[in-house]
C-alpha cells in the first residue's frame, strides 16, 4: 500500500476537500437552499482555520449575499452542535466586524447566520432534524432569550434523495462512503479502501479528486473506518459500564461514568493511574472533554504521556 502517514484530522477532511473549490460549494449551497447562483465569485470562503473547539475545526464557512453559512460534517451523532456553532459564529463575527464600531450609535448590520450539519454516520437518524441550543439550558424559558438552531441533514446514500440529486458532488461523496462500508464487510479495511477508490475512479465518482490524491484518500478511508469501529466498541463498553455503575441520576450519567471508567481501564493497562486523575475523570460532565481524553488515552504509550496532554 502507498506509504501515507495517518493524521487524526483525516476523519472529515475528505468532505472538506470535495467542497474546497467555490464551484462545488456553490452547487451544494444552491441544492440546499433552492437557489440558482451561477457565479462562484459571489461566494466568499471565510472558514477560520484556527477556530478550534476541543481540537475540532470548523469545516466550512462562507458568505453568499447577506448570509453567513457554517457547514459541518459529522459521522457521529452530536447533540452539542448548537453550542459548538455558537462558539464558531462568535469567532466569525469578531473577524468580520470592527470592534470599535460596536460603540457607535449606528446599528451595525451583520450577515444572517445559517447552520447546517451533514450527517453520514451508521446510527439511524431522520432525514431532517433541527437541534436547538435552548435544549441544553438548565432552566427552561419560553421563549428563550438566546437561541441557535442547527439543521441536520442525513446524507447517507438513499436518504434525502432529492438533495443528492440536485448536488452531484454530494451524491458522489455519499456513494463513496457507502461503497467503502460495503467493501469493508468483505475485505480488510486496507483492501476495501483501495478497491473503493479504484471502483469510484472507474465509475466516474469523485474521479478527479481520487486520481490526483489516490494514496492520501486511501489513508483517509482507513482512518475513517477504523475510528467508526473504535467508537462503536467504546460506546458499547461505556453503556455496559454505565449500567454496572448503577447511578441513581439516570442512564445518561451512568454512561458518562462508564466513559470515565473506560479511560481509567485503558490507562491501568499502561501503568499506575494517580488518584487525582481518577477523581477528575469521574467528576467530568462534558461529553466533548471526555471524548478528547478518551482519544488521548487510546493513543498514549504510557500514563506519563497521557498526563502531559491531560493537563
Amino acid at each position: 500500500m502507498e506509504n501515507v502517514t495517518l493524521r487524526r484530522s483525516y476523519k472529515d477532511v475528505l468532505f472538506r476537500r470535495v467542497f474546497r473549490d467555490k464551484e462545488s460549494l456553490l452547487e451544494l449551497y444552491n441544492a440546499v437552499n433552492g437557489t440558482h447562483y451561477a457565479d462562484p465569485e459571489e461566494l466568499m470562503v471565510v472558514t477560520l482555520e484556527d477556530a478550534i473547539y476541543m481540537n475540532v475545526k470548523n469545516d466550512i464557512a462562507f458568505l453568499v449575499g447577506a448570509y453567513l453559512n457554517l457547514y459541518e460534517h459529522q459521522s457521529t451523532v452530536n447533540p452539542n452542535m448548537p453550542l459548538r456553532c455558537l462558539f464558531y459564529i462568535t469567532r466569525e463575527y469578531e473577524k468580520l466586524m470592527d470592534k470599535a464600531s460596536l460603540y457607535s450609535s449606528k446599528l451595525q448590520e451583520i450577515p444572517t447566520p445559517r447552520f447546517l450539519v451533514f450527517y453520514n454516520g451508521k446510527r439511524g437518524q431522520p432525514e431532517h432534524q433541527t437541534l436547538q441550543l435552548s435544549t441544553a439550558f438548565q432552566t427552561e424559558e419560553e421563549p428563550p432569550e438566546l437561541e441557535l438552531r442547527v439543521t441536520v441533514l442525513n446524507i447517507n446514500y438513499g436518504k434525502n434523495k432529492e438533495l443528492l440529486k440536485q448536488c452531484k458532488k454530494l451524491e458522489e461523496y455519499a456513494l463513496f462512503v457507502d461503497m467503502l462500508r460495503r467493501n469493508a464487510l468483505k475485505y480488510s479495511i486496507e483492501e476495501a479502501a483501495r478497491r473503493t477508490v479504484d471502483e469510484c475512479i472507474r465509475q466516474d465518482i469523485l474521479r478527479e479528486l481520487l486520481r490526483e490524491q489516490r494514496a492520501e484518500v486511501i489513508a483517509m478511508s482507513i482512518f475513517y473506518y477504523d475510528e467508526e469501529k473504535e467508537l462503536e466498541l467504546i460506546r458499547k463498553d461505556e453503556y455496559e459500564l454505565g449500567q454496572e455503575a448503577g447511578m441513581q441520576q439516570g442512564m445518561e450519567q451512568g454512561m458518562q461514568r462508564g466513559a470515565a471508567l473506560t479511560i481509567i481501564k485503558i490507562l491501568m493497562d499502561l501503568g499506575e493511574v494517580p488518584d487525582q486523575v481518577r477523581e477528575r475523570l469521574l467528576g467530568e460532565t462534558s461529553e466533548e472533554q471526555m471524548d478528547k481524553w478518551r482519544r488521548l488515552a487510546v493513543k498514549a504509550r504510557s500514563v506519563e504521556e497521557f498526563l502531559k496532554a491531560f493537563e
